[in-house]
Order: structure tokens, then C-alpha cells, then sequence
């Protein structure tokens, strides 16, 4: 390119920044089952419905913020996770999920339950296209990757493991007091 191609009105050109995918860390942690998997997704998508129906005009919101944190709340497992013995870890950190990690990891479902909530009749036909689209995408990868991850799992760093297996590992370690973050977690404190 000649040098003046590369002046734009008075200004050198800046090159084109190009995005850079870093090496994704290798799990030391086995695919889980996908009927385990499936079977907690059921359970949780039931509870939000509960909230959804038991919280009136706000059960929307409620439903959403549940399904968003819900891997967060009990050491990486949700409700559903904890009846079928499956927990999400935090590979970087081989710590369980907070709640930070279950918001990024579960944002294609959020998305798809926003899109429910648009006016009717847009919403649920919204709500249908991204169930089939989103959901069968993130389906669709959890067959086909070795260890079962999901897009979410992939913004999130995350793996849904089977509990027992993780019931002896070592994790990284975590200083509440002195707000120390172990690898990896760079927007959140313990």
C-alpha cells in the first residue's frame, strides 16, 4: 500500500485490529451424561414456571433472574443439578460455578425467555424461533463436543460434570477477606 493510501485526511491509517481466540484450558473433568444433564434442565425450567405462575406480573423477571443464577446458588449446582448429581465447575479455576459464571453460561436461555416476553403475539412466536434456533444450536454442540460444552459453557469457562467425580478434587484457592481472584475470574471477587 502506498504512503498515500495510508494517510486518511491528514491521519495515518491504523491497522486492523484483528480478534485473537486465546488457547481454551483442557478439562481434567469427564462429559457428564446428557440424560443427567437433560433431566436438571427439566427440573429447572420447572421451577421457573412455578415462579413465573406463583409471582403474578413480576414472574417474568423472577423466572428469568432464576434461570440466569440458578447453577450459582448451591456451590455450581441448581436445584435440578442437585436431584440428578450434576454440578457446573469453573474449568480455569477447577472451582464450582458462582453466580457470575451461571449468568454468562445460561444467556442463550436467557435470551430465549426475553423473547418470550415480548407483547403477544410476537412473543411467543419470538419464543418458539429461538427454542428451535438457540436451543437446538446449544443441543446440537452438547452432542458433538467431547466434553459436552455448550456456547454457553464456552463464555462462561464452564463443564457440567458429574458431582461425584469433582467430590475430591482440589480447587483454586479463593480469599474473601483479602479480595484476591484466583485466574480467570478478573470481573468478580469471591
Amino acid at each position: 500500500m502506498s504512503a498515500a493510501a495510508q494517510v486518511h485526511f491528514g491521519r495515518p491509517r491504523h491497522p486492523v485490529l484483528r480478534l485473537v481466540q486465546g488457547k481454551r484450558e483442557e478439562s481434567p473433568y469427564p462429559k457428564a451424561s446428557l440424560f443427567l444433564r437433560a433431566g436438571a434442565r427439566m427440573v429447572d425450567l420447572g421451577v421457573a414456571w412455578g415462579l413465573y405462575v406463583l409471582c403474578g406480573a413480576a414472574g417474568g423477571v423472577v423466572a428469568l433472574l432464576f434461570l440466569l443464577l440458578a447453577d450459582g446458588m448451591l456451590q455450581g449446582q441448581s436445584v435440578g443439578k442437585r436431584i440428578f448429581g450434576v454440578k457446573v465447575m469453573h474449568v480455569p479455576t477447577r472451582s464450582a460455578a458462582r453466580h457470575r459464571d451461571s449468568t454468562l453460561r445460561n444467556a442463550p436461555l436467557g435470551l430465549v425467555v426475553l423473547f418470550g416476553m415480548m407483547p403477544a403475539p410476537l412473543g411467543a412466536a419470538c419464543f418458539l424461533a429461538g427454542l428451535v434456533a438457540i436451543g437446538g444450536a446449544e443441543v446440537v454442540r452438547a452432542v458433538r463436543e467431547p466434553l459436552g460444552l455448550r456456547l454457553g459453557d464456552e463464555w462462561g469457562q464452564t463443564q457440567v460434570v458429574d458431582a461425584k467425580v469433582v467430590s475430591g478434587a482440589t480447587v483454586a484457592e479463593r480469599d474473601p477477606v483479602s479480595g484476591s481472584q484466583a485466574p480467570g475470574r478478573l470481573l468478580s471477587a469471591a
